[in-house]
């Protein structure tokens, strides 16, 4: 280790070798290990290589309002350059997408620039997402409920319910109770187990942020008078919801984190798999120690003069071995977490799809939210869409089927062959597949990927004073501080942690603050 000081970081997803890359390259004052507890780099963000077709553990969409974030991607993977129309060749097969002609057994590390479509399957029928008041919405819903929502819409707008409390206060708010019981108050249910009234208002501070009625039709008329060109990804000015292109690594997300740890490495950086922290020694004002376990067996010392935690708060304070306050430790290890399951299923075909889409698998989602009431299925992701190099055999369609739940309940409990048979026929029984055109399938599990906002979450404050208190150490990311981020706003704190390293700045308050204002935090060089 010689003269130089460690820096110990806990995991290696987004916001842990995004703090390992910055402080290897930005200072050489420091010596650098990452412990990971999984056996793959990248966290949820990871790529999950099936039989040649990958999957995205809950959809990545490479787009921030951060310029700093922006371009820290672009340099570590560019933009592909070509024609927005070349062929592509997969195993003797030929197709057209946007991007250049190439080999896929040598993929570059690239970003294509993709088109993003989310909608809504709800009563057998699509709806944009976010809900448009378009001829096709009134088609769907029918006079009489859309009438219902127009007048609830413009009831809210005259007599808002204050104070805001809860998550139903503040959709209801924005939307009027009408459109928040036929498109929100299910799905959201559905997504963290609980009802929208016992769910904090925060949440929608952070997901919704300033998505209205009123700047969703804004931004409409404003597509019809400003066309961007086929490759632009310039949409600052967008909320997030509404941003209609996207960057993404030709072999999804994981491929970016791939190379960011192989950086880290060329640099110094020592990247450890299979090393879960199970212990964190010192007091609670400085960390000096971290003990990991090497493949769960045998303890590992590490020596610690910074540590970046991204593991989550609960499993953080579990592993403190010195005393904490009763009452701050009673809070952080109560703190509650949502599951997550995906069903990969490769078919033939769909039995859905859109007239004026020809080609392909027939339609041009990403996403699909699945609003459907007779189903657990939250979420629907169409793998062709977000990279063709996804797909091993682009005749196939390759989906991902995304279900909610908690470890132990009646969902994550099911075994893997009964799991994907129910996933197989639910997609059927709304209409999307026939089961006799799966080819295959396969099912992949994620524990506290969602940091709920429910339970003794209500008391956070009081676990982010403690924290704050221990001088070496850093949460970032989004099981690190408790908070629902996106990729960018995980990286932002692992980069505004680093800055307040050095240049000497004592307090994490600029941390916390990442993403909850209206708009996010940019560099603060900018």
């Amino acid at each position: 280790m010689g003269n130089k000081k460690q820096a110990v970081i806990i995991g290696a997803g987004p916001a842990g070798l995004t703090a390992a890359f910055e402080l290897l390259s930005r200072s050489s004052e420091y010596e650098v290990v990452v412990l990971e507890a999984g056996d793959c780099i990248g966290g949820i963000s990871r790529t999950v290589n099936y039989k040649g077709n990958r999957m995205d553990i809950g959809g990545h969409r490479f787009f921030s309002k951060s310029d700093r974030v922006m371009e820290w991607w672009m340099s570590m993977m560019p933009v592909e350059q070509g024609a927005a129309h070349a062929h592509i060749h997969y195993h003797g097969k030929t197709r057209e997408i946007d991007g250049v002609e190439a080999d896929p057994e040598k993929v570059e590390a690239v970003m294509l620039v993709r088109n993003r479509l989310s909608r809504i399957y709800f009563l057998g029928k699509f709806f944009a997402y976010p809900v448009t008041l378009s001829m096709q919405t009134i088609r769907n819903l029918g006079v009489v409920r859309m009438l219902n929502i127009l007048f609830s819409y413009a009831y809210i707008r005259l007599f808002p319910k204050k104070p805001e409390v809860t998550l139903e206060d503040f959709i209801i708010n924005r939307f009027g109770k009408a459109l928040y019981l036929t498109f929100f108050k299910d799905y959201t249910e559905k997504v963290w187990g609980f009802k929208c009234n016992q769910i904090s208002k925060d949440w929608g501070a952070q997901r919704v942020k300033g998505l209205s009625v009123s700047k969703t039709i804004a931004h409409a008329v404003k597509q019809i008078f400003q066309k961007q060109g086929p490759n632009a990804i310039g949409q600052k000015g967008t909320e997030t919801s509404l941003i209609e292109k996207f960057l993404y690594p030709k072999l999804g997300p994981g491929q970016m984190w791939e190379l960011v740890a192989q950086r880290v490495q060329e640099m110094g950086g020592q990247i450890l798999l299979n090393h879960p922290v199970v212990q964190l020694n010192g007091n609670e004002k400085q960390i000096t120690e971290v003990v990991a376990a090497n493949n769960g067996l045998e303890k590992v010392v590490f020596a610690a003069d910074l540590v970046f935690s991204t593991m989550p708060v609960k499993d953080l304070f579990e592993a403190f071995s010195f005393e904490v306050d009763s009452k701050v430790h009673a809070i952080a290890t109560a703190l509650p977490y949502r599951d997550f399951i995906t069903v990969g299923l490769l078919c033939k075909s769909l039995k859905i799809g859109d007239r004026e889409q020809k080609t392909g698998v027939g339609i041009k989602d990403n996403w699909i939210y699945i609003q459907e009431r007779n189903v657990k299925l939250g979420r629907l992701q169409v793998f062709n869409n977000w990279s063709p190099y996804l797909v091993a055999d682009p005749s196939t369609t390759w989906l991902g089927l995304e279900y909610f739940c908690n470890v132990g309940d009646e969902l994550w409990s099911l075994s893997d062959p009964d799991f994907m048979a129910m996933a197989m026929d639910e997609l059927q029984a709304i209409g999307i597949i026939d089961k006799e055109e799966v080819l295959d399938s396969t099912i992949i599990r994620m524990e506290k990927t969602y940091p709920a906002y429910t339970g003794s979450y209500s008391e956070f404050p009081a676990v982010m004073q403690y924290l704050n208190q221990v001088g070496n150490l850093f949460p970032i990311g989004r099981n690190g501080m408790h908070k629902y981020n996106n990729s960018d706003h995980s990286m932002l704190t692992a980069m505004t942690a680093v800055d307040n390293i050095l240049t000497g700045i004592h307090s994490k308050d600029n941390l916390w603050e990442i993403n909850t204002e209206e708009e996010y935090h940019e560099a603060k060089s900018e």
